[in-house]
């Protein structure tokens, strides 16, 4: 007779193989149509995962339902690795995103966000040219300062000043406040800046290709925005981890039961 935990191993793995189809797909699409940096950035990390699931449920599913001890220690061993893994990536992200806070300016409605706030570790990942411009590609492709443009054209720069705008909003479509320009539209900005030290004012463009897409600013906007993300992922790993430790318990006693099985079949007490 099969045993409860063969039976609750098996289901849960055969779930998790149907799953990994679709991740699988959507990455083998992407590599296949993908026509923006931003797009083929993430076709090798859904490719590896719809992947590892596979074949770690199909270890797990195999193990687990036809009693081969050795597949189901593999999946073990998977499940103990990522268990570990997800532990370390929630210790890590709640550090590194534990500095960084939005800086209030006065008669504003939004934030602004300055590159040295935030931890070192995630200042080297957005100052890496080539991280960067995969970021920026990003960005732009989503129209994030297109769509500010579109959606406060008609207004004036007092009802503008009110905007509640999103960090890579207030980073990367317009000018740093201390730069003194004159409001014309969300990124159409005049004048001369102010003296100051604020290298973004000089980097500051009219042009739509370029507004503030290489300030600090825009870049600290991202790791703003990667932080709060991130401690959202946190608290999502926590409740995953919680769910991982119990499903390897159960593993772990389907895999006792395949070695008592088996023992017993071969005339052992």
């Amino acid at each position: 007779m099969v045993r409860f935990s063969n039976n609750v191993v098996g289901i849960l793995n055969f779930i998790t193989f149907v799953l990994s189809i679709p991740i699988l797909g959507a990455g083998i699409w992407l590599a296949n149509r993908a026509s923006t940096d931003c797009e083929k950035f993430l076709e090798k990390p859904m490719i590896v995962i719809g992947v590892f699931l596979m074949l770690v449920s199909i270890a797990g599913l195999i193990g687990a339902c036809c009693r081969v001890s050795w597949l189901l220690w593999v999946y073990l061993l998977a499940m103990f690795l990522l268990i570990v893994l997800l532990f370390c990536f929630t210790v890590f992200a709640f550090v590194v995103t534990n500095k960084g806070v939005g800086e209030v300016v006065s008669n504003r409605g939004y934030k602004e966000y300055r590159l040295g706030d935030y931890s070192h570790w995630l200042q080297k990942r957005v100052e890496n040219t080539a991280n960067w411009k995969k970021i920026r590609s990003c960005i732009m492709d989503a129209k994030v300062c297109q769509s500010l443009a579109d959606d406060s054209k008609s207004k004036v720069a007092a009802t503008f000043f009110q905007e509640n705008l999103s960090p890579i909003q207030s980073g990367c479509c317009k000018p740093p406040t201390s730069c003194g320009f004159t409001y014309g539209s969300p990124i159409y900005w005049t004048g001369i800046a102010n003296a100051t030290s604020n290298a973004d004012c000089r980097t500051w463009s009219n042009n739509a290709t370029q507004l503030c897409y290489d300030c600090n600013s825009c870049k600290a906007g991202v790791l703003a925005n990667l932080k709060h993300d991130w401690r959202k992922v946190a608290v999502v790993n926590i409740v995953m981890l919680i769910f991982l430790i119990i499903v390897y318990s159960i593993g772990c006693c389907a895999f006792r039961n395949n070695r008592h099985d088996n023992s017993y079949g071969k005339g052992y007490p």
